[in-house]
């Protein structure tokens, strides 16, 4: 008797932590942070000083804007060519957060150690702007649901209308952007 209540019991719990398990989102949120955004060093990268007075590099999650051109601090020359829409899709970026308060909803850590996270100023999710104006393509390969269907809906709201960089007649995705740059030694 007392061996069929303990199975009954575990199994209650092994069907109520399932279920529990089924029911949280397909990503995570690792910490909530505050901050001020500090710098802003393409569109889909930015630095946010914590109320703690921590420095973190921001990747925006979801997002992947054009590149910018990279120079090299110490002789000033191109290091590595930008693309077109580059610079419009950092001030836009710029344009929204610099130097404001964010709250900042980290969920990964890529592996160049920048926090991978939302980006949210007061109630606006400031990754889904960049994607709805048309300065960031949704980045499909690492989007996951509760996100995914409203960056790719904005997506190809932004295509359809022509905003941004599908408004230019020979994009490339930043990621085939970065590929041929390495392939190419660059």
């Amino acid at each position: 008797m007392f061996l069929r209540k303990a199975y009954i019991i575990v199994a209650f719990i092994i069907i109520v932590f399932s279920f529990l398990l089924l029911s949280l989102p397909s990503y995570a949120v690792i910490r909530t942070v505050e901050g001020v955004v500090s710098k802003v060093s393409d569109g889909d990268t930015l630095h946010v000083i914590t109320q703690e007075g921590t420095k973190l590099k921001i990747r925006l999650y979801g997002c992947d804007a054009p590149e910018t051109e990279k120079a090299n601090r110490r002789t000033g020359k191109i290091s590595k060519p930008g693309q077109p829409y580059g610079e419009e899709s950092m001030f836009a970026l710029q344009e929204k957060v610099y130097r404001k308060n964010v709250r900042v909803d980290i969920i990964n850590i890529d592996r160049y150690r920048r926090m991978v996270s939302i980006i949210w100023l007061l109630n606006r999710n400031i990754n889904l702007e960049m994607i709805r104006e048309g300065y960031a393509e949704a980045y499909c390969e690492y989007l996951k649901e509760p996100y995914r269907s409203q960056f790719v809906d904005a997506e190809h709201k932004a295509k359809s209308e022509q905003k941004g960089i599908w408004g230019l007649g020979n994009y490339e995705r930043p990621c085939e952007f970065r590929k041929r740059l390495r392939v190419r030694g660059n």
